[in-house]
């Protein structure tokens, strides 16, 4: 395929409620969305880094700019492309993950529509449908979050996993048990809020049988992981410290993690996230999907690499409206706590036209 140009579409998708992290509340996300044109036909990529650098280095504006000025331009350069050269073609410029992986996933939306085959089949899935979990941000208080599981356990899903910090975590987690049981999935996402020092703070969360406590220490701190895993018996599992196959090779052989959270994005796109996949599955780790709070194009994308045999857990593959009233597809709807994988050309979904240009701020064209 030859590039024409992409043009850059800023969103802003407000949340059906606030959403509490570690690292802050949101209430609207605003999204970086890519239309690929070429010679052959279009696709969609989605960006999925956020306004401002606070779960990563990269950022929405940031983003736009090394599209604008670096990647697009050395992709119009190679001439001819094909999806899977795209990561290679963009190696030379460092780091910038979430925007290569945007890039790479508009080229391969485009290449398989032309060609009729489905971004499932293209990745390997062996499943029809898949398992979905869901994030519950923190709460106000523990009454507010009881409710909130029990919503979400009413409505079928497969996983309940916590956001927890310091001062927002044991108690929060005893209550869920003692509220729900011990048959439900239960899981703890830090995102980074830890220290080592907290070793045995967090070791007093092992009598809750939790399938995972997801990166408690900051994302370079991968011996810390380490040592940590030493001294609990809650499996550790690695989010924002895995970047690429390389960095989840390193971090499986230092027993920084037993078990992996792939989120594509993050590690620069679905290709690089199937060889994560296959290392994983290599070595015996389990992996599932991460979300990043996806518009229905990038959770399309998501649960057709959750199909894949190595995701074993439950994944943050949540249905549309967890996050949106409306979303800029048509939703995606749990069954019986599972998403259908999508099997149509491509992605599978295409955006609204209607529902897209209610939440669009600006577009951008950048020829080729």
């Amino acid at each position: 395929m030859k590039l024409t140009g992409v043009e850059l579409r800023r969103i802003a998708m407000p949340l059906v409620s606030p959403f509490r992290t570690s690292f802050g509340t949101q209430t609207t996300r605003e999204l970086l969305l890519l239309r690929v044109v070429t010679d052959e036909g279009e696709g969609w990529g989605e960006c999925v880094a956020m306004s401002d650098p606070v779960y990563s280095p990269e950022y929405l504006d940031g983003a736009a700019d090394v599209l604008r000025h670096h990647l697009i331009p050395a992709l119009a350069a190679v001439g001819p492309l094909e999806a899977h050269i795209v990561a290679p073609a963009l190696a030379r410029f460092k780091g910038h993950r979430m925007a290569k992986g945007a890039l790479e996933m508009g080229f391969l939306d485009a290449e398989l529509r032309a060609t009729g085959r489905s971004l499932a089949r293209e990745l390997g899935s062996v499943h029809d449908r898949v398992p979905c979990g869901v994030s519950v941000g923190i709460m106000d208080s523990v009454p507010q979050l009881l409710d909130a599981v029990d919503g979400y356990l009413d409505e079928g899903y497969a996983r309940i996993k916590l956001k927890i910090e310091p001062g927002w975590d044991v108690e929060p987690v005893r209550a869920v048990r003692e509220r729900f049981g011990d048959t439900v999935l239960l899981q703890v996402d830090a995102n980074t809020a830890y220290t080592l020092g907290d070793a045995r703070h967090l070791a007093r969360l092992d009598p809750f049988d939790l399938v995972l406590i997801e990166q408690p220490l900051d994302e370079e701190d991968v011996l810390g992981h380490a040592d940590l895993a030493r001294q609990i018996t809650t499996p550790v599992c690695l989010d924002e410290s895995i970047t690429s196959a390389q960095t989840a090779a390193a971090a499986i052989r230092l027993g920084a993690c037993q078990i992996v959270n792939v989120k594509p994005g993050r590690v620069g796109g679905y290709l690089e996230a199937r060889r994560i996949h296959d290392l994983c599955v290599a070595h015996g780790v389990p992996v599932w999907c991460g979300g990043m709070l996806e518009t229905g194009l990038g959770r399309a994308a998501n649960v057709a690499l959750a199909a894949l045999p190595g995701f074993t857990l439950p994944g943050d593959t949540s249905a549309s409206g967890r996050y949106y009233a409306t979303d800029i597809t048509e939703p995606f709807v749990l069954e019986d706590g599972h998403l259908q994988v999508p099997t149509g050309p491509g992605l599978g979904v295409e955006p609204l036209r209607d529902e897209l240009a209610a939440v669009t701020v600006s577009t951008e064209w950048v020829p080729a």
